[in-house]
């Protein structure tokens, strides 16, 4: 049998073959259009510059950060604006008051502290007796708008109302008035769902600073994990606060005195002490025209003040609608919350800071009061244990 004979083709070859046959084409020649890389100064026509990149809009990125870090508001008066109202749904809106649920959320509303406060002037039996109307009252107004709001006392449970799509409402605060000389009371309340509650205008806690038993009430709160709230305190009881407590204390109607002398703002010596206290002490800063200027631009004035002196995590933000208070022009409900939020983008805020100051602060402080609960209890069972 003759031998096979394989005839290897070369690379070029291989190359050659595998290229498609291409037929002459019958179109004519299209010209080739050259285009300069660059105009010259003489030429008649030279290409227009390429478009600006469009200028950021402040508010619509103010609305996005609130997306994700919505508004964790720390002093709302609804509770007693709802009790002059003969009837109210807040879901489909209401007329009658500053924040309904569709203004809470376009505002960027996530969490709100229902304040329990009564009149001052009321006697202290009379004081606990209205409290626990505003505790109760506040648990039905939640229950009959399950669509919108949720009861929450700690950071986690506020977390989950979020991701529920729920408006986070916590008890308080309340003024310490209510408790009299009694942390039975004081207990009482907690179990009841208080979160907070107010010190000043008690026997215990005046110009001198904190009686022994206003020390007792301060750790108490601490063990159970209800946040002291400072507002209209004196700067004795403030700086023994802050000295005491293991868990953050609230300023939750404080702007700056340097910007503007009003009651209740803080001097610059113990806005410096809030962010140096062991647990940062957090100002909520009111929009209240009285106290911080009736214009977007004086709270955010009040907001760089307070960032600057005690720290970006020491700074939030307390509507104070459906209050007796004044709001600033540009603020007068919850629903307005994007433009002040704009106004600090346009001052170069960073998002961190922002988002702190909307809703991580707030739960800095109450996973604070939570921690600080736990551990207490923890080291009081260890102690009996071992005593």
């Amino acid at each position: 049998m003759a031998d096979l004979q394989v005839e290897l083709i070369t690379t070029a070859e291989a190359g050659e073959l595998d290229q498609p046959s291409i037929e002459p084409s019958t179109e004519p020649a299209q010209p080739v259009i050259t285009v300069p890389e660059a105009a010259s100064a003489s030429d008649p026509d030279p290409l227009p510059d390429p478009l600006p990149d469009p200028v950021p809009d402040p508010l619509r990125h103010a609305r996005a950060l609130l997306v994700a870090h919505p508004v964790a508001d720390g002093y709302s008066g609804l509770p007693w604006a709802l009790r002059e109202l003969p009837w109210c749904d807040l879901e489909l809106g209401e007329s009658g008051v500053e924040a309904d649920v569709p203004r809470l959320r376009a505002g960027g509303v996530g969490a709100q502290f229902w304040s329990a406060h009564v009149p001052e002037n009321l006697s202290s039996d009379r004081a606990l007796g209205v409290t626990l109307e505003q505790l109760d009252f506040i648990k039905h107004v939640v229950d009959d708008h399950p669509e919108g709001l949720r009861l929450a006392r700690t950071a986690s449970e506020a977390v989950d109302a979020r991701h529920c799509g729920r408006i986070a409402t916590l008890m308080g605060p309340a003024r310490a008035a209510a408790i009299g000389d009694s942390l039975a009371t004081l207990r009482a309340l907690h179990d009841l769902g208080l979160c907070s509650l107010t010190l000043s205008g008690t026997p215990w806690a005046g110009p001198d600073g904190l009686s022994p038993f206003g020390d007792e009430v301060v750790r108490e709160l601490n063990r159970l994990g209800v946040l002291p709230e400072l507002s209209g305190a004196s700067e004795a009881t403030a700086h023994r606060v802050l000295t005491l407590s293991r868990a953050p204390a609230l300023f939750v109607r404080s702007g700056a005195l340097a910007l503007r002398d009003a009651p209740g703002n803080l001097s610059d010596g113990l806005l410096t002490a809030l962010g140096k206290a062991k647990a940062k002490a957090l100002c909520l800063v009111p929009l209240a025209a009285e106290q911080t200027g009736s214009s977007i631009r004086e709270v955010a004035d009040h907001l760089d003040h307070v960032r600057r002196l005690a720290g970006p995590e020491c700074v939030g933000l307390s509507g104070m609608y459906d209050t007796p208070a004044t709001h600033p022009e540009g603020l007068a409900d919850v629903s307005r919350y994007p433009h002040l939020i704009a106004e600090l983008i346009e001052r170069d805020w960073p998002e961190e800071e922002l988002a702190m100051l909307t809703w991580g602060n707030v739960q800095r402080a109450l996973r604070g009061a939570d921690f600080t609960a736990r551990a207490t209890r923890e080291r009081q069972r260890r102690q009996a244990a071992a005593g």
